[in-house]
Parts: structure tokens; C-alpha cells; sequence
């Protein structure tokens, strides 16, 4: 069965995908640098807030159904998942949100969380995972392994191609497109990916981030 499904993915280019991983490393290198004084004041912002980590890692699904630690700057309780889980209804919730609560409703948010959110500036450390090779600039948005089952069968179709740090369903809307229709639109990215829809999308999300649309 998996194979058959596999059979049904579109081949990318090797030139694609080398152009895509050489554009990948080049991008995250120079971010994190010129950036790096924006995570200096961010970790000493986070770190004088609660005494907490200035890290948070949550496993995420990537390529060929590989798990790994997707990074950000925390944004919530250093428990958060233990805080969520506690409150089963709550957590239903969350699952039927997809995978989202709103921030005046989420237990294991800090002061400081609504602003990360907004501004995006918890996601940056996301250049981290790039360089290793676990996430790419643009891409599908990487999904806890729950969330997979949302996409039934056409999951190897999403698992096909890295996530990315800024894909289609962020860059038109975010939060306020949840399953099943998430899934139309991630899948979208991979019927469609090549070298001018990835700049495509790049500023549809920077634009998006802008106008913060979707952001809680």
C-alpha cells in the first residue's frame, strides 16, 4: 500500500532539489547571522521573564516519515504539553481546532507569548533546523505525528517533500484555515512546488506575517 502511494507523488528535478537545498543553506547561514543579535535580545528577554529555557523543542514529522526536534523560542510554561494534556477537554479542543487554541484560552501561554506569536520571532530558530537539513525555507508547515492521520491515505504525498518554515497554508491564512482544509492546501504546495512558486510563496508569508493574518 505504501509503495502504491508512493508510485502517485510527482518526481521532483535533481536540479530542483539541489537548487532548493543550496538556496536552503545559503539562507539559513546569512539569517542566522544577521539575526543573531535579534536572538541575543529575545533569549535575554525570555530568560529574565520567567528564569525558564529560552529553547522549546517539539517533535514534528519530516521527509519519508522521519521525526526530529523542530526548534522556536519559548512562547509558553516549560511543561506546556503536560499543562494541555492535563485538561482533557480542553485538549479535545485543541485536536479539533487543529491543533490550536486561542491565546485567551490556552493555559500554557507566558505575557510575552501573544507577541512572539504575532510577530513570528518564536519561529526563527527554525533556521536551525534548516541548516541541519530537517526543514527547508518553504515548504509544507511540519505537523506533530497526530496530526498525520488528518491526512489518511494522501500522507505519503505530504511526506514527500521537507516541511518548510514558510509554506502555502501560512502564507494564506494560518490559523484561520484548520482541517480538512489544511490539508487541500499543504498538498497543494506539493502538486505545484518548483523554484518560482517556493519565491512565490516566500512573500505571500513574508506579506502574510506583515498583515498578521492568522496569527494568535
Amino acid at each position: 500500500m505504501m509503495e502504491s502511494n508512493l508510485e502517485e507523488v510527482r518526481t521532483q528535478s535533481t536540479f530542483y532539489k539541489t537548487s532548493k537545498r543550496i538556496f536552503d543553506i545559503l539562507g539559513s547561514v546569512l539569517a542566522l547571522v544577521c539575526l543573531s543579535p535579534a536572538f541575543l535580545v529575545l533569549s535575554i528577554i525570555i530568560k529574565n521573564h520567567d528564569g525558564g529555557k529560552v529553547f522549546f523543542k517539539q517533535k514534528r514529522v519530516g521527509q519519508n516519515g522521519k521525526e526530529f526536534f523542530m526548534y522556536k523560542f519559548r512562547s509558553m510554561e516549560e511543561n506546556a504539553e503536560e499543562i494541555l494534556k492535563a485538561d482533557k477537554e480542553l485538549y479535545d479542543k485543541y485536536v479539533a481546532n487543529g491543533f490550536k487554541l486561542p491565546a485567551e484560552e490556552d493555559p500554557r501561554i507566558t505575557s510575552i507569548r501573544k507577541w512572539l506569536r504575532r510577530t513570528s520571532f518564536d519561529e526563527l530558530p527554525q533556521f536551525i533546523n534548516i541548516l541541519r537539513g530537517e526543514m527547508s525555507i518553504v515548504g509544507p508547515r511540519p505537523i506533530v505525528p497526530a496530526e498525520l492521520e488528518e491526512y489518511g491515505d494522501r500522507k505519503f504525498k505530504l511526506l514527500s517533500v521537507k516541511p518548510g518554515a514558510m509554506g502555502l497554508w501560512q502564507a494564506t491564512g494560518r490559523s484561520n484555515i484548520s482541517y480538512p482544509e489544511r490539508c487541500d492546501v499543504e498538498l497543494e504546495y506539493v502538486d505545484k512546488a518548483s523554484f518560482w512558486y517556493d519565491w512565490k510563496i516566500f512573500f505571500m508569508t513574508l506579506i502574510s506575517i506583515f498583515k498578521q493574518d492568522g496569527a494568535f
